[in-house]
C-alpha cells in the first residue's frame, strides 16, 4: 500500500520501538499507519452506469464496480466507509455524508459539482429540444459553473477539512461526454456535443483551483477517457440509455479504467 504521508509517523514509531524494546511495536506501527478511507459524492462516485449496485444503498445506488470499492479492494484500509450517493449536490454532501470523518480518516475521494450546475437538467434538455435550447442551457450551466460554483465548492471542501484535518482528500473531476467528429452518425448536433465538453473544461478549471487552494490533491479524469468518450467507438460513457439512470455515467469499464486508474496513481 502505498502511504508516504505517513513517513514521518512510521519513521517515529520505528524509532521509539528501537529504543524501548516493546514487544509489541511491530502491531503498533502497523496499526498507526493503517488507511481509514471515506468515499464521498455524487454518481459518478457511487458508481451509477456500472451495474451490480449494493440493495442497502437504495436510490444512492452505490455499485461494487465503483472506482472507491475497487481502490478498498486493491489497498486493503482498515476501515472503508461508502457515502457517495447518485443526484448529489455540495449540501447534500454537508447535510448527509460526512458522518465517517473524523480525526482519525486518512484518505477522503470526492467528485462533486456537477449537480449543482444543473448536469441532467442540461442533458435532457440537449436531447429533447435541439441545438439552439441546448447550447443555450449550457452555457447557462457555464455561467453558473464560474459564477456561483465556487463558493459552494469551498463550503463543501471546508466542511471535510473540518471533520478529517489530517486526511489526504482526493478531488475527482468529469470527464469530456463526446469525442468530437467521431462515429456517432446519430443524435445531438456535433456544435451541441462541443459546447458539453466545453462546459467539463470549465468545470474542471474550477474544481482544479478550488481543490489545490483547499490543499486536496486533484485528479483529471479527461485524459484517462481520451478515446473512450461517447462518439469514439469505445466508449466508457453510455449514451441515451434505458433505465434513463444510467444515461452519460461511466461504464464498469469507465469506473476502472477511467476513475480507479487515476485514484490509484494519487492515492
Amino acid at each position: 500500500m502505498k502511504l508516504p504521508r505517513f513517513a514521518s509517523v512510521s519513521a517515529t514509531v520505528a524509532a521509539l520501538v528501537a529504543l524501548t524494546g516493546l514487544s509489541g511495536g511491530a502491531a503498533f506501527a502497523q496499526e498507526a499507519a493503517a488507511e481509514s478511507y471515506v468515499a464521498l459524492g455524487d454518481s459518478y462516485s457511487s458508481g451509477v452506469g456500472a451495474g451490480s449496485y449494493d440493495p442497502a444503498s437504495g436510490d444512492c445506488r452505490r455499485s461494487t464496480r465503483a472506482y472507491p470499492e475497487l481502490w478498498s479492494n486493491a489497498n486493503s484500509p482498515g476501515s472503508f466507509a461508502f457515502t457517495a450517493c447518485s443526484g448529489a449536490r455540495t449540501q447534500d454532501v454537508i447535510n448527509h455524508q460526512l458522518g465517517p470523518l473524523n480525526s482519525s480518516t486518512t484518505l477522503v475521494s470526492i467528485s462533486i459539482g456537477g449537480n449543482d450546475a444543473g448536469f441532467a437538467d442540461t442533458m435532457t434538455t440537449c436531447v429533447l429540444q435541439g441545438e439552439s435550447a441546448c447550447v443555450s442551457r449550457v452555457n447557462q450551466a457555464r455561467e453558473y459553473i464560474n459564477t456561483t460554483l465556487p463558493a459552494r465548492l469551498d463550503a463543501a471542501y471546508d466542511a471535510i477539512r473540518a471533520k478529517a484535518p489530517g486526511a489526504q482528500v482526493v478531488v475527482l473531476g468529469y470527464p469530456h461526454m463526446y469525442e468530437l467528429n467521431g462515429s456517432c452518425v446519430l443524435g445531438i448536433s456535433e456544435r451541441s456535443r462541443a459546447a458539453i465538453n466545453t462546459a467539463a473544461d470549465d468545470l474542471h478549471h474550477v474544481t482544479a483551483k478550488r481543490a489545490a487552494d483547499h490543499g486536496f490533491t486533484y485528479g483529471d479524469v479527461r485524459g484517462a477517457f481520451d478515446g473512450h468518450e461517447i462518439c469514439s467507438g469505445d466508449s466508457w460513457l453510455h449514451s441515451l440509455t434505458w433505465p434513463l439512470i444510467n444515461s452519460y455515467h461511466p461504464t464498469a469499464a469507465g469506473q476502472l479504467g477511467g476513475y480507479y486508474s487515476v485514484m490509484e496513481t494519487l492515492a
